[in-house]
């Protein structure tokens, strides 16, 4: 019985730890840095994160900033990918995947919103092959901490980031504070579980600023890696201050 829980909890501890590094590299890389331009990372940080993004997301970059680009160019109209507005937020949370591929697999919606990241030779031969990339994580997990925990660990992982990716569009859409003029809203637990993503509103009003906390209350999680690695010049950021999309509802205290 104790040697069951002891696998339970570091199974749960594990996955929990992948979730956390698969987020921030989904916050960082694909969403400010590749998406928004908001942010350039030096080469060997971005083959970093590409390497991450494979083995712990089976994700392409390119399909996944073209998805998240159509999303700000149609936000909660027509044409949204994903938008609680016209699905409903509980539908958005459980369909969410299939939307997303549905999407992503549209060779149109690729081509015109992610022109500017061509497929490369090195995504061909290896990132293109999702699969292959989820087999290689889970193999290290299994690898460094034996088959139970590794497989486990690999479930909780994949039902948290799944989870807190749907939540950011369904439940950052239609729940939370609006301190900004948009449809999106801020949660701050979401935004502890998704490395930064759940201050949707802030977002969404400037999405071309890396830091997604506007307020001194807020907690940017994502923020702290990309600071950090503004300090050792291993990344370089667009703004110094947020450029607003969006108005604010009521005066900025940062």
């Amino acid at each position: 019985m104790y040697t069951s829980m002891t696998t339970v909890f570091l199974a749960v501890a594990v996955g929990l730890a992948v979730t956390m590094i698969a987020n921030v590299v989904t916050t960082m890389y694909l969403h400010r840095a590749l998406s928004h331009r908001a942010l350039t990372l030096r080469p060997p940080v971005e083959q970093v994160c590409r390497f991450v993004v494979w083995i712990t997301t089976g994700i392409r970059p390119r399909q996944w900033v073209a998805v998240h680009r159509k999303h700000h160019a149609f936000t909660d109209v027509e044409g949204d990918p994903h938008s609680p507005v016209l699905h409903g937020w509980v539908t958005v949370q459980l369909k969410n995947v299939a939307m997303y591929r549905r999407e992503a697999n549209d060779p149109e919606t690729v081509a015109k919103y992610a022109r500017d990241i061509p497929e490369t030779r090195l995504d061909r031969v290896l990132y293109d092959h999702a699969l292959l990339g989820l087999a290689v994580g889970i193999g290290v997990l299994v690898a460094v901490f034996g088959w139970k925990v590794g497989l486990l660990a690999a479930f909780v992982h994949l039902n948290l980031y799944l989870g807190g990716s749907a939540a950011v569009n369904a439940i950052g859409h239609h729940f939370g504070r609006r301190p900004y003029a948009n449809t999106a809203g801020n949660l701050q637990w979401l935004a502890l579980l998704t490395a930064g993503e759940g201050l949707h509103n802030n977002h969404h009003a400037a999405p071309t600023s890396a830091r997604l906390s506007h307020r001194w209350f807020e907690i940017d999680p994502g923020w702290w890696v990309i600071k950090t690695l503004t300090w050792f010049r291993l990344a370089r950021v667009r703004l110094s201050s947020p450029k607003l999309a969006t108005p604010a509802r009521t005066p900025v205290r940062a």
